[in-house]
């Protein structure tokens, strides 16, 4: 078997409600899907994530004359490779994200091969299902925001999640009564995580951290810009809420020295963009070596979500015993077009929890039509 062909599909709907987090506007969905076809027909599906896809899918159009020709089931030689190819000039960022899609097509594409799921293919499951956790919370143009909020917790609640992630970064004020208002609704029955999405320095940050520490907070997630590392530091000394992030790192050398220096209490690596399931896999592993916890952010398609649950399904347990504290699943509520809608069979949660796919590869079926329908290059 060798690869024929790789091919990017640029995707993109208009919102019907754009919403906002601390650092911009959505008024559209985009996506970049990446499909690897071998010579006997058979393809693995992949995803970059990231706003920037006509850029992504040039990386990956340069990538690609590296992987025609060769044996996909080699991908751990593919990895070294593309970064090498690259590493001088993207370390970071959109390099890392096209390769990100490519491993995981790569994956997808060799289980598909072996009639395997990927996680059976990396050695497991540890787990068959996992706990999701909605995200949302975004802001919109509704002039009560803070009704609006407390409605949308409540309809998790309903829909049966146990744990959300509430959206910061909107002013401390205004922050700190989201946060009392919801708990107060909710109750302690269910768990509540935190992400300003660096909206803050450590000084404010420290600030909103103390205010919120009697609400039981699961995690402050990007407190402060990602470069800062002192200020996320600065902030663990100063409060017992678990500090979270990687979401903006990328790959086992940029996640060393967040593990190593214990900057963060949870990392938060994206598959589609750190580097895909095989860097997922070894930064997971390489924060059981530190005691931290590897929690992967997850934010984009059916396939992105795909990807997360066949990652987590093998994801060490940190620490171990017969009471672990298990992952969970980001799981993204928020409006998107044609999330589920690319999959012949979505991804639903029930009573929030979401089984691990159990076909070949990442489990899933792309629906052509519709991934043509939303297609704009």
């Amino acid at each position: 078997m060798k690869i024929k062909d790789v091919a990017c599909y640029l995707l993109d709907a208009p919102l019907e409600r754009p919403f906002a987090y601390s650092q911009a506007w959505f008024e559209r969905r985009t996506a970049l899907l990446v499909e690897i076809t071998a010579d006997d027909g058979t393809s693995g599906w992949g995803e970059c994530f990231g706003p920037m896809t006509k850029a992504m899918a040039g990386a990956v159009d340069f990538l690609k004359t590296s992987l025609i020709g060769q044996d996909p089931f080699a991908i751990e030689a593919h990895w070294e490779a593309m970064y090498n190819r690259t590493r001088d000039h993207g370390q970071k960022g959109i390099a890392i994200e096209a390769i990100s899609g490519l491993d995981i097509a790569l994956w997808d594409l060799k289980g598909k091969a072996l009639n395997l799921p990927v996680h059976r293919l990396m050695g497991g499951p540890m787990r068959t299902r996992l706990q999701a956790y909605a995200t949302g919370f975004y802001r919109t143009r509704d002039p009560d925001q803070l009704s609006m909020l407390v409605a949308e917790a409540e309809r998790h609640v309903a829909d049966g999640f146990g744990a959300f992630k509430l959206k910061l970064g909107f002013g401390l004020k205004s922050d700190i009564e989201l946060c009392e208002t919801v708990r107060r609704k909710v109750g302690d029955r269910v768990a509540i995580m935190i992400d300003a999405n660096h909206a803050y320095d450590a000084a404010n940050a420290g600030k909103l951290a103390r205010a919120i520490e009697p609400l039981d907070i699961g995690w402050f997630e990007e407190p402060c810009v990602p470069e800062d590392i002192e200020g996320y530091k600065q902030l663990k000394s100063q409060t017992t809420i678990p500090m979270a992030g990687g979401e903006a790192e990328f790959t086992r050398w940029g996640f060393r020295r967040l593990l190593a220096e214990r900057v963060v209490d949870v990392a938060q690596p994206d598959t589609c963009a750190v580097g895909g399931i095989s860097e997922c896999k070894k930064i997971a592993d390489m924060a059981t070596a530190y005691g931290v916890r590897c929690i992967p952010h997850c934010w984009g398609t059916g396939i992105a979500v795909a990807t997360a649950l066949q990652v987590l399904a093998v994801m060490p347990r940190t620490p171990p015993g017969l009471h672990p504290i298990e992952p969970l699943l980001e799981f993204d509520r928020s409006e998107h077009p044609y999330r589920m809608a690319i999959l012949k069979t979505p991804i639903v949660p029930e009573n929030g929890w979401v089984d691990v796919p159990t076909g070949p590869g990442l489990g899933i079926e792309i629906d052509r039509k519709t991934v043509e329908k939303y297609r704009v290059g």
